[in-house]
């Protein structure tokens, strides 16, 4: 059990006290000044550590003692609530500030989840964000906010706390995501490294987590389904004959995506500002919705091929992946691959929740916007030089860009022998060449 204690450390006849915490294991003690003023008489030199309860002093005392225990428990309370760590040098300084700056200290952060969640949301604009500058993007607010309904929804009636996240509550909460609420294991994995995230979080304003926080696995799963179109599949879709105008105009854009490797909201958002000229290379300009990263993608020939008669007119991102669905169908993309369809069922009430199914489909069924970005980094991948894909892609890492597109061990090794070959092409034709010269001068 903790225990409050006050020091008079000064040498002067009249001085603030100290006031210490002494933690349970008795190693570990917070320190901080208070403005409760003493005699050093008032103090009994033998016994430091006490109250000096003698007759002699009675006036001080009656002054002193109620100040003494008023602070004393405001303190014990605050530990008791929030259970500071030994590392946590300066809470027993801030706690006595906020006693006696009421006016200005901020409410203590609830030891809450859901609460932990909701200061990172209402925070998101002074937040630190991944390239290290400040304010959380809008789709990093969108998850937090999906992660507080999920756990509002998981918790039920009874409200979890920070402290309460451990190995198996991670366990339990990744289970509920599957098994119950039928999410993706990508998805699944990523809200619950949101929720040791905002664990984190709420650890540095002075919330205690539990021990285990560390040990909890969020690892992102590689992915294994990777749909893309190839060029050979590209081509076949470029010369299908299409019926009317809209899936012309909805093939133009697909081409377009899989060509310059964007995200369909940002694809779809291009116009002829975004078509600039910069020291006589014409290159499309965008800030990306997603990571606000600005993007530079030059124009190259199958892109001037594909926008000859002009910039695609506008249409919405449903209708674009409704589209291009029917244009691949129309193309006789039929391959049957592995993947997942987002069904609508029945919630009540007239409402319904859509959640995807995984299966075997035709591999028109499951092409939708995201698969431009992922056809542009897989087909130049091992062609263009991969921090030149990456700087299109915006991905932060080679590391990301290689599970994005479902890259292995296999395909370095090939990477490595395709090199390799080359090279050996390389010298023989060198070789080659020296032998015919040598033959001339004779």
């Amino acid at each position: 059990m903790a225990v409050v204690y006050f020091v008079y450390r000064s040498t002067k006849e009249k001085a603030a006290l100290k006031v210490r915490l002494q933690l349970s294991d008795k190693k570990s003690q917070f320190e901080a000044s208070t403005q409760i003023h003493t005699s050093k008489t008032y103090w009994n030199k033998d016994r430091k550590k006490q109250r000096n309860l003698t007759a002699e002093i009675k006036n001080e005392n009656e002054e002193i003692n109620p100040k003494l225990d008023a602070l004393q428990n405001y303190i014990l309370k605050r530990y008791e609530n929030e259970l500071p760590k030994p590392t946590q040098k300066n809470w027993l300084k801030n706690i006595v500030y906020e006693y006696y700056n009421p006016e200005d200290a901020e409410a203590p952060q609830s030891e809450y989840i859901t609460d932990a969640i909701q200061d990172i949301i209402d925070n998101a604009k002074t937040r630190k964000n991944g390239k290290k500058g400040l304010g959380l993007s809008v789709s990093r607010i969108n998850a937090y906010n999906s992660l507080k309904n999920i756990i509002t929804e998981y918790q039920g009636k009874k409200l979890y706390k920070v402290k309460d996240v451990n190995v198996k509550f991670a366990k339990d909460f990744l289970k509920y995501l599957l098994d119950t609420k039928k999410y993706q294991i990508s998805y699944a994995t990523k809200k619950v490294a949101d929720l040791k995230t905002v664990c984190y979080d709420a650890e540095t304003n002075g919330i205690p987590t539990h021990p285990q926080l560390k040990k909890i696995e969020s690892t992102k799963p590689t992915n294994e389904n990777i749909i893309y179109l190839s060029t050979k599949e590209l081509e076949k879709i470029e010369k299908t004959d299409l019926p009317t105008e809209a899936l012309k105009n909805a093939r133009k854009w697909l081409l377009l995506g899989c060509n310059i490797g964007q995200r369909g909201g940002d694809l779809l958002n291009l116009n002829e500002n975004n078509f600039v000229d910069r020291n006589g290379l014409q290159v499309i300009e965008l800030k990306q919705q997603k990571t606000n990263k600005n993007v530079t993608i030059p124009v190259l020939e199958t892109t001037k091929q594909i926008l000859e008669t002009g910039l695609p007119y506008k249409i919405s991102i449903q209708k674009f992946n409704k589209l291009i669905k029917e244009v691949c169908r129309l193309a006789k993309i039929n391959e049957v691959i592995k993947g997942g369809i987002v069904e609508a069922t029945e919630k009540g009430k007239g409402n319904t929740k859509k959640r995807k199914v995984e299966g075997e489909y035709m591999k028109w069924q499951l092409i939708a916007s995201h698969v431009c970005r992922r056809s542009f980094a897989t087909n130049l991948y091992g062609t263009l030089p991969t921090p030149l894909i990456m700087q299109i892609t915006a991905h932060s890492s080679e590391k990301m860009l290689l599970n994005y597109i479902g890259k292995q061990g296999l395909d370095y090794a090939q990477q490595i022998a395709d090199f390799y070959t080359l090279q050996a092409q390389k010298q023989k034709k060198e070789t080659n060449l020296t032998v015919i010269k040598n033959a001339s001068n004779q």
